[in-house]
């Protein structure tokens, strides 16, 4: 049993790989740039792009687990030749995928659900490392600046990879979709607290308003679609955003990770 993992070097993917090899279960892992996968001994690393569907048949060779993002290029778009791409799985001969997807349905999804591979979705309300998007003015300033200080069930990437892992692996899972959270519903001002006494240092937190939100990112040249979206997300998340599930601990057999957790964990990224 050979488990391809797309995305390998990415902050779910590389967990899913890891987490794979502590299993003891053979794990090839898909990725533009071979020389600088850094990944753990044993992984068999193959240079393919999921925007390119040929490069990623030598790579399904043998393979019998799949692990796939919606998403390629420098830019992250959405897929459009997910038909290709599933078309190449099930003629590998691969027998359980899983997919990571976000809010929005790409071509992937579409595929999958017309074709006849077992296949599970995971869908995240969002990740804890999305936090690291703070740690530059954090390091720069010792300031977290907001709009929109909602509470959000954040849900550790650790504990995606083995949701992810569990589908590939195990029995039972196909034709499922769990929708991941973490064990609490934290505001963006306490996950900035638990940020700092991991990190030893004192950090501000501001909440911006709509007008000062927008012209900051006016300022750092996000578009108007993207800042149209921000402002709406921070004004009105969905409501499902602050609902704690018990999906990974239903899934894992064990609870999720506490963001103070994860906070230890990346400490050294906020410090000066």
């Amino acid at each position: 049993m050979t488990i391809l993992v797309t995305g390998a070097t990415g902050t779910v993917g590389r967990r899913i790989v890891g987490q794979l090899v502590e299993r003891g279960v053979p794990v090839r892992a898909l990725t533009r740039n071979p020389g600088r996968a850094a990944l753990p001994d044993g992984v068999e690393v193959a240079c393919g792009d999921l925007t390119s569907p040929g490069t990623l048949a030598p790579a399904l060779e043998g393979v019998t687990g799949l692990h796939l993002i919606t998403f390629g290029g420098d830019d992250c778009t959405p897929l459009e030749n997910g038909a290709e791409l599933v078309r190449l799985a099930a003629k590998a001969g691969v027998q359980r995928v899983s997919v990571l997807s976000s809010w929005d349905e790409t071509s992937v999804e579409e595929a999958l659900r017309a074709g006849e591979l077992g296949w599970t979705q995971l869908q995240c309300v969002e990740f804890m490392a999305n936090a690291f998007e703070w740690a530059e003015p954090i390091r720069q300033e010792g300031v977290v600046r907001v709009f929109g200080n909602h509470p959000g069930a954040v849900v550790h990437e650790a504990d995606i990879a083995a949701v992810a892992v569990a589908a590939l692996v195990e029995e039972g899972h196909a034709g499922e979709t769990y929708l991941l959270t973490g064990p609490e519903a934290l505001t963006p001002e306490q996950r900035v607290r638990m940020i700092g006494a991991a990190a030893g240092r004192e950090i501000r937190f501001e909440e911006l308003s709509e007008q000062e939100y927008r012209a900051a990112m006016r300022a750092a040249g996000v578009g108007d679609d993207l800042i149209e979206f921000g402002v709406q997300l921070g004004a009105n998340p969905p409501d499902a955003a602050s609902v704690v599930l018990p999906t990974v601990e239903r899934v894992t057999g064990r609870p999720g990770h506490t963001f103070a957790q994860w906070a230890a964990e990346h400490a050294a990224a906020f410090r000066i």
